[in-house]
C-alpha cells in the first residue's frame, strides 16, 4: 500500500488512473445501474494504490452521478447508461484545474445571482452569520492582517442566505481555489482590503434591507475593481 505524500498534480494523475480502471472494469464485467463494485480495499488491491485514493476517486465519480456509496453496504453504479457514463467519464478525465482567471469569473456570475436572492429569501440567522463575517473581516483589515479567508465568509454567508444549494455547493468548491492563487497574485492589496469594508457593508445593508436590485448592484461594483485588478495582473 502506497503510504507516500503526492504532489497535487501527482494525486491528480493516480485519480484519474483509477477513475479511467473503474470505467474499465464496469465495461469489463457489464455491470448495469444498482450492480455493486468491488470493495474499497479490493480495488485497492487490484490498482495497486492507497484506500484513500480509491475513495477521493468514488467521491469524484459520486459528485458527478456516476456511483452511489450506501453506508455499510457499499458502492453502486448510479442509473445512468453506459454510452452516457464512458461519455462523462471521459469529459472528466480531460478536465484540468481551473485558472485563476475561471475562478473569477466563474464566482463573479454565481455571486450576482447569490447577493439578489439573499436580500430576498435571508433569515434573521443569515443576517447574524453575515455580520459576524463583515465584523470578522472590518477587525482583521483595520488591524493591518490578511483578510483573505473573513472576506470570503463574508460571501459564503451570502451564497448560505441566498437559500439555493445548489448555488452554495458550487461557491464551496471554488473557494479553496481563491483562496490559494489571492497570494500567488498578490490581490490583498491593502487599499482594496479598505475599500471592501465600505462595499461589503453596502452589500449587507442592501440585503438587510431586502432590496435585490441594489444587493445585486453593489456585489457587481465590488467585483468591478478586483476583475479588473486581476487580469490587469495576471495578463
Amino acid at each position: 500500500m502506497k503510504l507516500e505524500v503526492l504532489s497535487k498534480n501527482e494525486n491528480q494523475k493516480v485519480q484519474n488512473q483509477i477513475i479511467a480502471g473503474i470505467r474499465d472494469f464496469i465495461n469489463f464485467k457489464n455491470l448495469e445501474p444498482g450492480d455493486k463494485l468491488p470493495s474499497e480495499r479490493m480495488l485497492s488491491e487490484k490498482f495497486e494504490v492507497s484506500r484513500s485514493n480509491i475513495r477521493e476517486a468514488i467521491q469524484k465519480l459520486e459528485f458527478y452521478g456516476l456511483l452511489k456509496s450506501i453506508p455499510q453496504s457499499g458502492t453502486f453504479v448510479a442509473n445512468i447508461g453506459v454510452i452516457a457514463m464512458n461519455g462523462m467519464i471521459e469529459d472528466i478525465l480531460r478536465l484540468e484545474d481551473p485558472d485563476f482567471k475561471s475562478l473569477v469569473e466563474t464566482r463573479i456570475l454565481l455571486e450576482l445571482k447569490t447577493a439578489r436572492l439573499a436580500a430576498l429569501r435571508r433569515t434573521d440567522e443569515d443576517l447574524f452569520n453575515m455580520g459576524q463575517a463583515l465584523n470578522a473581516y472590518k477587525e482583521k483589515v483595520i488591524n493591518g492582517e490578511d483578510a483573505v479567508q473573513e472576506d470570503l465568509l463574508f460571501h459564503l454567508a451570502i451564497a448560505k442566505a441566498s437559500g439555493n444549494s445548489t448555488m452554495n455547493t458550487f461557491m464551496l468548491i471554488i473557494t479553496p481555489g481563491i483562496i490559494t492563487n489571492f497570494a500567488k497574485y498578490h490581490v490583498c492589496d491593502s487599499n482594496l482590503a479598505k475599500n471592501g469594508i465600505i462595499e461589503h457593508q453596502e452589500i449587507f445593508d442592501a440585503i438587510l434591507n431586502k432590496d435585490p436590485q441594489l444587493a445585486k448592484q453593489k456585489m457587481k461594483d465590488h467585483f468591478k475593481v478586483l476583475y479588473q485588478y486581476c487580469y490587469n495582473t495576471i495578463d
